[in-house]
């Protein structure tokens, strides 16, 4: 299959350019300064990325980022499925690598959490008033991003995936998305100061209520925890406690099933059971604050994010117009 592979360097510090150069076939541009022509500029993401389309000459585009880890033959696997699903977006959201004790303990819930927000089979109705995409791997037909206006229309969205998935699904085009471990996997975040800041970035955007979300999370914690103390009372031999290490119980594989659906060991999803819904907490609560304050940061550089709400929320006009734009 012929393909065509262009890495975009956005003024990388580390040895990201060197390692692509050296790989064959491999052609690498820089995204350039970020223009300041008006009050909101273009995320650094995106600005990269538009960059990158306009080198690209395929019939079909894969943006992915310089972190992801592609199995062999994932990409034509891949073009086969969005062809046979008659997509003109499809998505995947990877395989999360875990290292540290933080990765461990709060990726499993952030994902089980994305997984009961956006389920890929609802996901995938196009009826359905919910859409979402992963970052870290969309392929598109170039026919279709273009008609849409690609990221240029949603470049100073932080959440320019889940956007740019509206776009297409307004647009009358189909969106595809599924968890794609078998396809491609990754390691979002290298240490807790990376995790803090990436999720508080995303967080309040991803999710409608996320006051709620971290009152809940800390209540699944808390009934968790319950089962210890309930199972002390059973071993009393009172009936009516061990009725209650059985209410107790079954809460807890409740919540042991609805974060061992993020796709995690069991290792790792006990380990957030214990430690990782209290810390989802307070990344909910600290995303939501930097939303209410206006400013948000990521990789050295603060966005102004004033008066953004979740992409659950009703289209805003700007993709209203593109949808207008691509139906004439």
């Amino acid at each position: 299959m012929a393909f065509e592979i262009i890495v975009v360097d956005d003024g990388s510090t580390d040895r990201t350019r060197e390692i692509a150069q050296s790989c064959v076939g491999v052609r690498v541009i820089s995204a350039g300064l970020i223009p300041d022509q008006t009050m909101k500029k273009p995320t650094g993401k995106n600005h990269a990325v538009i960059a990158g389309v306009k080198e690209a000459r395929a019939p079909w585009l894969l943006f992915t980022d310089a972190d992801t880890v592609h199995l062999a033959g994932s990409l034509e696997r891949a073009l086969i499925e969005a062809k046979h699903e008659q997509a003109d977006l499809l998505s995947y959201s990877p395989e999360q690598i875990v290292i540290t004790l933080a990765e461990r303990a709060v990726m499993p819930v952030v994902f089980a959490e994305l997984a009961v927000q956006y389920p890929p089979r609802k996901v995938r109705e196009q009826s359905s008033g919910t859409v979402a995409a992963n970052g870290q791997y969309v392929l598109v037909r170039r026919t279709a991003y273009d008609a849409v206006g690609g990221h240029a229309a949603v470049s100073t969205e932080i959440l320019e995936d889940v956007a740019l998935a509206r776009l297409f699904r307004h647009a009358g085009y189909r969106v595809y998305f599924r968890y794609g471990g078998d396809a491609v996997r990754t390691r979002m975040y290298r240490n807790w100061a990376q995790l803090r800041e990436g999720w508080t970035k995303n967080l309040a955007l991803l999710f409608p209520q996320p006051g709620l979300l971290a009152l809940q999370s800390l209540f699944l914690w808390f009934v968790a925890w319950q089962v210890l103390d309930a199972l002390g009372f059973a071993v009393t031999g009172s009936i009516i406690h061990l009725y209650a290490w059985i209410g107790f119980a079954v809460l807890w594989f409740l919540v042991y099933w609805r974060i061992r659906a993020a796709h995690f060991s069991i290792v790792n999803t006990l380990l957030a059971m214990a430690l990782g819904l209290p810390m989802f907490s307070y990344l909910l609560l600290r995303s939501k604050r930097a939303y209410a304050k206006g400013e948000v940061r990521w990789k050295g550089r603060s966005y102004n994010v004033g008066g953004r709400k979740s992409h659950n929320a009703p289209p805003n006009s700007r993709i209203e117009t593109h949808k207008l734009r691509a139906e004439n």
